[in-house]
């Protein structure tokens, strides 16, 4: 993301620019004019003061050259000038100095226009480009270029802000006259700026409404004008004005209003959103009054006929046009995943970079497996509600390279009064019987098979400082001689015990490590138990881990 530069330190002229020169140099000597006009009218025959005590005489030189001889004559007496003149000349210096102090000095580069630190939105999208979530801190924006824009988009605001814009000179002459009379004689702000002026106020300087800083704004823009073609200007300004709330530039504006792009706005549409930019609070269609918003679309749909932008025929058909609005809603998708993009992104980039800096983050994600995901954990969770069974989550990679494909992290992320916020793919929890396939690996690594046989028998472990343990099988039966192969098929836990008593607590724990499960660290918690599934793991960790049955032992 671009910083915000300082303006580089210029010389007096260059900041101000020959014209601002020229017109200050005419706005004093059209003073003195003044003054000197009012004297005569005053004093017809003002008699000429002399000072002897203060005059000093300048004798006749004569520079003589081979050939000629030129003569050049000083007055006798210099004097020195009325009060009134230098009360004038003074004035005029202290003029200039504040002009220069209050409004020239520290100005703004317009260079900076084109790398403006606008913030930016940023999108997670999944594997094919659907997005999931937009993360953004006040402003959502998203760029467009006007050449991606239909013509009626660029002369409904043309119409409704700036009809001049082509024309002018980055201020407008007739504007600013109406802004002054409003100005003075209504007790109000008024801005009369163009799209040029708004753009550095948006932009470069702030929106405070005085004088100084309004003068600012006609000095930048009609600099702006002079290093930026009209096109590039009026494509800064449609991607850097407000719509109201955080949608921010022309694209999200069509978003936020009528969920589709800023290229395919139809007349009506188009001339809503140009109508909305001069007071988004006021004239939107979600406040109190939206029929103000309308009446503010007609409004530009008849300047733009009156400007011959559009025909009868379209204005009519733009007029009767009924818009359909959409929700102001914050879309999500995926939502316990991109929750966790999001943290990583933070982690890696830092909070400004992802929330302002307008990154395009493709993840792994289908959105097809995912919504199919979210509907069967939704389902089969409903169906266990006579057992107390209220949450349930799904994680669905592709074991070959660890993409997630699908993420549930709860039935519903919005429930709040059942924690749906909470990711129990990503949170510690007792695993259960889906941990013995780990066991019995380690045992196979160990030297025993599919055929090895083992007794399913009743057994009791007594354990020092603890009571006796007797497992038992969920059938509550015993099941004599049986192979590992129908042992595990079967999910007996008795045999599963038995192999973890040869395998060893801390040599199951370390296999496990190695696998992938990250919460294993405290031995003082190891036991038998482990082998039923007691000790916590994250739904993420034992993806990772089972991912090795699919990859011939690697995970």
């Amino acid at each position: 993301m671009i910083k915000k530069k300082e303006a580089k330190p210029n010389n007096f002229l260059t900041i101000l620019g020959h014209p601002v020169f020229n017109f200050l140099i005419f706005l004093i000597s059209l003073i003195g004019f003044v003054l000197k006009f009012l004297e005569k009218l005053s004093h017809p025959k003002f008699p000429r003061l002399r000072f002897p005590s203060t005059c000093f005489h300048l004798p006749r030189i004569i520079f003589n050259f081979p050939k000629t001889e030129i003569r050049f004559h000083l007055p006798t007496q210099w004097q020195i000038p009325p009060t009134r003149y230098l009360l004038f000349l003074f004035s005029s210096i202290g003029l200039a100095f504040f002009l220069y102090t209050e409004i020239f000095k520290g100005l703004p580069d317009p260079h900076q226009l084109s790398q403006f630190p606008s913030k930016l939105t940023t999108q997670i999208m999944d594997r094919n480009g659907v997005v999931l979530y937009k993360i953004y801190k006040d402003e959502n924006r998203t760029l467009v270029s006007l050449s991606s824009l239909p013509p009626h988009i660029k002369n409904a605001f043309l119409s409704a802000e700036d009809k001049d814009f082509y024309t002018h000179n980055g201020y407008s002459l007739p504007g600013l006259l109406r802004a002054i009379y409003k100005n003075t004689f209504d007790d109000r702000m008024e801005g009369g700026s163009t799209i040029t002026q708004q753009l550095i106020k948006n932009t470069i300087l702030s929106s405070e409404k005085t004088i100084t800083r309004k003068i600012k704004e006609i000095i930048l823009a009609v600099k702006t004008e002079h290093i930026f073609p009209k096109d590039k200007i009026f494509e800064m300004y449609l991607n850097q004005v407000g719509f109201g709330g955080p949608a921010y530039g022309i694209q999200e504006a069509a978003r936020q209003y009528f969920d589709i792009d800023a290229k395919d706005l139809d007349l009506a549409q188009a001339a809503y959103l140009a109508g909305l930019t001069r007071a988004p609070s006021k004239y939107s269609p979600f406040g109190d009054q939206p029929e103000m918003a309308i009446e503010r679309q007609q409004l530009v749909l008849g300047q733009m006929f009156k400007n011959g932008q559009i025909s009868q025929t379209d204005f009519d058909k733009a007029k009767k046009h009924k818009l359909d609005f959409r929700s102001a809603k914050i879309e999500i998708k995926a939502p316990h995943f991109v929750m966790l993009v999001k943290s990583l992104l933070i982690d890696q980039l830092g909070e400004n970079m992802v929330t302002q800096g307008g990154l395009k983050v493709y993840t792994t994600l289908d959105s097809t497996i995912q919504d199919q995901a979210q509907k069967i954990v939704t389902e089969e969770v409903g169906k266990l509600k006579t057992l107390h069974v209220g949450n349930g989550s799904a994680l669905v990679t592709n074991p070959k390279n660890g993409d997630v494909l699908a993420m549930v992290g709860s039935t519903d992320y919005f429930n709040l009064k059942q924690n749906g916020q909470v990711n129990l793919t990503t949170s510690l929890r007792q695993p259960g019987s889906s941990i013995k396939p780990l066991n019995y690996a380690l045992s196979f690594e160990n030297g025993n098979g599919p055929a090895t046989t083992i007794e399913d028998r009743p057994i009791t472990f007594h354990l020092s400082g603890q009571e006796s343990w007797t497992p038992k099988n969920y059938d509550g039966k015993f099941h004599g001689t049986i192979t590992l192969r129908q042992a595990l098929a079967s999910s007996y836990n008795i045999p599963s015990v038995l192999l973890l008593a040869k395998n060893g607590t801390a040599n199951f724990a370390a296999f496990a490590q190695k696998l992938g499960i990250t919460s294993w660290t405290d031995s003082s918690r190891f036991g038998l138990s482990m082998a039923l599934g007691s000790l916590e793991v994250k739904m993420v960790d034992l993806a990772t881990a089972y991912s090795a049955f699919a990859n011939q032992g690697i995970s």
